[in-house]
């Protein structure tokens, strides 16, 4: 058996459907043969998106595979590999790699070397045989712990030699730890004492699936629920005790809520500064609920540490809580609640009159309140962009299932949605799967939709275009006024027809509705569908210093 054909025989067992790549690799046609659906995409980075979103949206029990080219494909796949690790995603990326006599020669780049602050786990295999250990070290890495990217590098003289049969693997299996139980107890007497605790989940909730001990720990504290980014749709936001999710734009109830609070729990989250998530604030008590004690007092000082999977802490949490409380709420809730309500409603009246605007150019978010309010919210998975589709999307869109936003924030690659409702789709074709982007964006992965239309991937990618980088107009004032250094535009409903999609412009109030129902009905038909919008150039965003 040939090395290529033995890492598709192992992909195979471990239950992975589809390999996204870019040749030449061996292994793509190794997979094929073994009827793992093969997808090449236009660029690596959009194809590590894809294989990103596809552990994002099953919590890391799929596992996205990505294979390149050694060389300039490696290369390439630098950016999305990076960014799978700011955010801490699983995936498996198998480059080539130069022939062993070259891999250590200048200029030959060599992907053991340069990407090991990118990844978890990265092996460079050296002769055949050893193949299968480094496969198996690969996913049980990939599977356990801080999930992060792990990368098998085969070099390409080493893909064509033979290993002996029969190939001896087994699936990495899987383990999860917990919490100190004494840790537990002083934290659930601490939340239980608490005037005004709130908890905020980021997306090792997801990853644990643990939604349901975490809304019933919220319930049982009567407590309010924000989220990270990453973390949005870990608790629903139609619940009476969600303040919503809080990046660089937040509903005013976070804000309020967090600056408020005497006790905030951290739970699956790394409290990593960033500015594209909540600045916590100071002289607060703070717990920190992580899988990873590499995130302790790393960036925000904390007084209170459990260090394990986050459905086993939230469960041990629940109990400890319960026999406080002797074994039912205090009759909290019904109060804030109603604080909570207060909150949104006020804000959300402050921001009606761009939410239902008539303006021309379109506001964008009338393009995104009219969309949160067509789609089946509950049977849809959506993305934003980086700049302003993140925080004009963020704030507003109330999910209601898990895992339905693939919200992202650590490191914010411009055109990073595309791939990532791509890959959704992918895993989960029954719903429609959204990317909200700008024309910033599309310039850097727009090639990618014909992907979309040539693999058969009916996603809906929502555009807006105002002609312009208008989140950066207030700091390149001169450069625009000068060298017109922040315009960027084009007509992206024509490339999306051309590439053999649906694509429609939109540039009356009336026709927002419409034009996104007709572009539903092109996904239902199997047919990726874009909706340029043409938007004013807004620089307004909820945001609280």
């Amino acid at each position: 058996m040939k090395v290529a054909a033995a890492v598709a025989e192992i992909l195979k067992r471990e239950g992975v459907a589809f390999l996204i790549g870019y040749p030449v690799n061996p292994v793509i046609e190794a997979a094929a043969e073994l009827d793992i659906r093969t997808i090449i995409v236009r660029q690596e980075r959009t194809g590590l998106h894809m294989a990103d979103a596809v552990s994002r949206v099953s919590s890391g029990q799929r596992i996205g595979v990505f294979a390149m080219q050694h060389g300039p494909g490696t290369e390439n796949a630098f950016g999305g590999v990076a960014q799978a690790y700011g955010d801490s995603v699983p995936i498996v990326v198998i480059p080539a790699g130069y022939p062993r006599r070259l891999t250590n020669i200048p200029p030959n780049f060599n992907a053991f070397l340069n990407f090991q602050h990118v990844t978890k786990w990265v092996e460079q295999v050296v002769v055949a045989d050893a193949v299968p250990d480094a496969m198996r070290r690969a996913f049980t890495q990939v599977k356990n712990g801080r999930p992060r990217p792990v990368m098998i590098e085969i070099p390409s003289d080493v893909m064509r030699e033979d290993i002996p049969e029969p190939l001896s693997y087994r699936p990495a299996p899987r383990a999860r730890s917990g919490p100190d139980p004494r840790a537990v107890d002083d934290v659930a007497r601490l939340l239980v004492e608490a005037k005004r605790p709130v908890i905020y989940a980021g997306q090792g909730v997801h990853y644990a699936q643990a939604w349901d001990a975490l809304r019933a720990l919220a319930e049982l504290l009567e407590a309010p629920v924000t989220t990270s980014l990453e973390g949005k749709s870990a608790f629903p936001e139609t619940h009476a005790l969600s303040l919503g999710s809080g990046g660089r734009s937040m509903p005013r109830a976070v804000h309020d809520f967090l600056a408020n609070a005497d006790v905030i729990f951290g739970i699956g989250c790394s409290f990593s500064t960033t500015n594209y998530g909540i600045t916590m604030p100071t002289g607060k008590v703070f717990v920190h609920a992580t899988l990873d004690a590499a995130d302790l007092n790393k960036d925000v000082p904390v007084d209170h540490v459990l260090v394990g999977d986050a459905g086993l802490t939230l469960e041990a949490l629940r109990e400890a809580v319960r026999d406080r409380l002797g074994g039912k709420p205090r009759g909290l809730a019904s109060g804030v609640a109603q604080e909570i309500k207060a909150s949104k409603t006020g804000w959300l009246e402050q921001w009606m009159p761009k939410l239902t605007s008539d303006a021309r150019p379109l506001s964008p978010y009338r393009v995104i309140w009219d969309l949160l309010h067509t789609v089946d919210v509950a049977n849809t998975i959506i993305t934003h962009d980086a700049g302003s589709p993140r925080d004009q999307l963020s704030p507003f869109w109330e999910c209601q299932t898990p895992l339905s936003y693939i919200g992202w924030g650590k490191t914010t690659q411009l055109g990073y949605g595309l791939g990532l409702a791509m890959g959704a789709k992918l895993a989960h074709p029954e719903k429609l799967c959204i990317n909200v982007w700008g024309d910033a964006a599309i310039g850097f992965t727009g090639m990618d939709f014909e992907t979309a239309a040539r693999e058969r991937i009916p996603i809906l990618s929502v555009l807006l275009n105002n002609s312009s980088m208008a989140i950066e107009l207030p700091i390149m004032k001169v450069a625009t006024a000068k060298y017109r250094s922040t315009d960027i535009s084009g007509h992206y409903a024509d490339m999306a027809r051309a590439f053999g999609g649906h694509g429609e412009r939109v540039t009356e109030p009336g026709e927002i509705i419409p034009a996104l129902k007709r572009a539903i009905r092109q996904t239902q038909e199997g047919k990726p569908a874009l909706v340029e919008f043409i938007t004013a150039q807004e620089i307004e965003f909820s945001v609280f210093r």
